[in-house]
């Protein structure tokens, strides 16, 4: 058996409306997971784990796209799990049922990152593993972060982080950007991504928030 860490990046139209809001549309949450899943048949239904000003997700999923249902429970100040089911499938589904064949288990939870990237741990034979990752649909980049055995579930700060984000801090960190005194500047961190000095900054502010958050949690 093997015990493997991925991290899938579907483009845009395998991100269901829900999830986009979930991820790229709001910044109010600082973490958010996926903990449990039904996909067998319409409707869908997942349970999640969010944490940050939770009550404005409560108001925008009134308003969700194929959201049929949609309940909050709070689980202190700024957590709380969320009930979601949907009225329809969508090509997100062909996602998930590529991981729950043969005998391959994930283990939850979740992680979703704010790129609409999600990282989660897969368990089961090589051949299986190996089939499932490659019978990704085309145009869904998947990269491996870890592979062996130890435990299943990646509750690190660093695991929490999206791949372009945790590139992002180490960039920074091999240049000296978060040296004290700062050895490099935002722009160093741009050419060392080879992206714009905005897109290197936003990366950076992205973890930092969730880095800062996760501790504060802990």
């Amino acid at each position: 058996m093997k015990r493997v860490r991925i991290t899938i990046s579907p483009p845009d139209e395998y991100l269901p409306p829900v999830y986009r809001l979930l991820t790229r549309e709001a910044p109010y949450l600082s973490n958010v997971r996926i903990v449990n899943w039904n996909v067998a048949d319409p409707p869908v239904g997942f349970l999640l784990w969010v944490r940050g000003e939770y009550q404005r997700l409560g108001r925008a999923l009134e308003e969700a796209v194929n959201v049929r249902d949609a309940e909050l429970f709070p689980n202190g100040e700024d957590e709380a799990y969320c009930f979601l089911a949907a009225d329809r499938s969508t090509p997100a589904r062909l996602l998930f049922e590529n991981f729950t064949r043969d005998d391959i288990l994930t283990i939850p939870p979740i992680q979703c990152h704010d790129d609409g990237s999600s990282t989660f741990t897969l368990i089961g034979t090589d051949a299986a593993i190996q089939a499932a990752v490659e019978g990704v649909p085309a145009g869904v980049d998947v990269t491996v972060d870890a592979v062996g055995t130890g435990p299943v579930a990646d509750e690190t700060v660093i695991g929490a982080l999206s791949a372009r984000q945790r590139e992002a801090v180490r960039a920074a960190v091999a240049v000296g950007y978060f040296d004290s005194p700062r050895g490099a500047t935002i722009e160093a961190v741009a050419n060392e991504l080879n992206c714009a000095t905005s897109t290197a900054s936003e990366h950076l502010q992205k973890a930092e928030s969730r880095v800062f958050s996760m501790l504060v949690a802990e």
